[in-house]
């Protein structure tokens, strides 16, 4: 009984559990305990950066043949847009067929503004094609550390990383202390985890005690969609690509199942992301591909948000009775494609990309927006653990694609037969399993 509840995932669902049992019964006391789940996100975010920089840099290093990197940054764009096209079509689809938000009869002109003003504000700024590329270039690489921007450092990691690797032996020392900076970085993780039952129940606490269980009855609906179509997503697409990609979808999921109840916890993709770096590397994936893969992720591969966009989107429109014709709901999509990157990890993101995205078109009312506040937060989980997944899946997917994952490794810490904890102390201070070969195009056909 005290190994059962001594594990991670356990703790967190007591947690989520408690939290909501008092937010529902103390609301007053619920509200206050927010800072909870911030501080834990704040550690994170303390870590993040820094082990996103090494990780990168450790893993581009030690490549043996620079020219697959180019071939596997190729390879992720290509299945992030693929996969965030997916999404976006799945909740369209949804949600033209359920419409949760008809007979509804909201006059958009009557609504109160005042409490998304600060999100339309923010999705006021510039972000077109061109400031997108210059923002990718940091200022300096103090400042990207500085403002945990994932693509700066990325840009930098892999420039610093290529740069290494052309010195040869001079870089060495360099690659060796940023190897022992990992193991340190990782070790505080491992520190800052032991406080995710803790951030869950401050999490879920003050969202039920802040929103009420009412605002979940009264867009039952939408939410009943939401969730619905991500475990559709889950379920059937990323199901389908782990099967072509050679794993068991279940399999994988129990196998990350802490990070999926610290994330269905804090309502944040972007509060895993160091422990799940180190479970796939451990489960066989190679470093170069996860450092490159799963961070790019967050900002290129928002599965669950892209479900909500599209789905958000017309169920204004429906509950304010603003016609839209096919032609409009595909300017929404197309809209949306450009729109959706860079705005997973950080909960409530996803509501400025929408009103940037409605702004944008003018045609659906921002105001409108004001309908799902209530409700957002509750369907914060869905996307934040549908992001997860679909990170998770694509990087091992994208490692199987370039042939730079051991299979047999992966299968035997699905299947139960090597701890996923023995395995990181057995492969510390190195790249991946030794039997995982550099980034081939010759081994992707196996």
């Amino acid at each position: 009984m005290r190994r059962f509840f001594g594990k991670l995932y356990v703790q967190v669902l007591i947690g989520v559990f408690a939290g909501v049992a008092l937010g529902f019964f103390a609301p007053g006391l619920g509200s206050d305990l927010k800072p909870l789940g911030d501080i834990f996100i704040k550690l994170i975010k303390m870590v993040f950066a820094p082990i996103i920089f090494a990780t990168v840099v450790l893993g581009i290093a030690r490549m043996e043949n620079m020219k697959e990197l180019g071939r596997v940054g190729v390879r992720a764009l290509i299945y992030f847009e693929v996969l965030s096209t997916f999404a976006l079509v799945l909740g369209l689809v949804m949600v033209n067929v359920v419409r949760p938000g008809e007979g509804m009869n909201i006059d958009a002109t009557q609504l109160d503004t005042k409490a998304i003003a600060g999100y339309t504000a923010t999705a006021a700024k510039p972000t077109g094609f061109v400031d997108f590329m210059l923002n990718l270039v940091p200022t300096s690489i103090v400042d990207a550390l500085a403002k945990n921007d994932i693509l700066q450092i990325l840009v930098f990691a892999t420039l610093f990383g290529v740069a290494l690797s052309h010195i040869g032996p001079k870089g060495k020392p360099v690659v060796d202390f940023l190897d022992a900076f990992t193991h340190g970085v990782f070790s505080i993780v491992g520190m800052i985890m032991r406080l995710a039952p803790l951030a869950a129940f401050g999490a879920m606490a003050f969202t039920v005690g802040k929103y009420g269980l009412g605002s979940i009855v009264s867009l039952g609906k939408l939410m009943g969609t939401m969730y619905i179509t991500c475990f559709l997503f889950v379920a059937i697409v990323l199901g389908g690509i782990a099967r072509l990609s050679g794993f068991s979808l279940w399999k994988f999921l129990k196998y990350i199942k802490d990070e999926l109840f610290t994330v269905l916890g804090t309502s944040s993709s972007e509060s895993v992301v160091p422990q799940l770096m180190r479970k796939l590397e451990n489960a066989g994936v190679s470093k170069p591909v996860v450092g490159l893969v799963v961070p790019s992720g967050l900002t290129f591969n928002p599965d669950g948000q892209c479900i909500y966009y599209t789905m958000a989107a017309i169920f204004i429109a429906q509950a304010t009775n603003t016609p839209l014709t096919l032609t409009d709901q595909l300017v929404v999509l197309g809209v949306l494609l450009l729109t959706s990157k860079g705005s997973a990890g950080v909960t409530g993101s996803g509501f400025i990309t929408l009103a940037a995205t409605l702004a944008s078109m003018g045609k659906i009312p921002v105001a409108g927006m004001v309908l799902l506040l209530g409700v957002d937060r509750f369907m914060s989980e869905a996307r934040a653990i549908t992001n997860t997944i679909g990170n998770a899946v694509g990087t091992v997917a994208i490692a199987r694609w370039v042939g730079s994952v051991d299979r047999e490794r992966l299968n035997q810490v699905l299947d139960g037969k090597t701890d996923p904890e023995d395995l990181h102390e057995l492969y510390e201070g190195q790249d991946a399993p030794s039997n995982v070969q550099p980034i081939s195009v010759s081994r992707a056909a196996a």
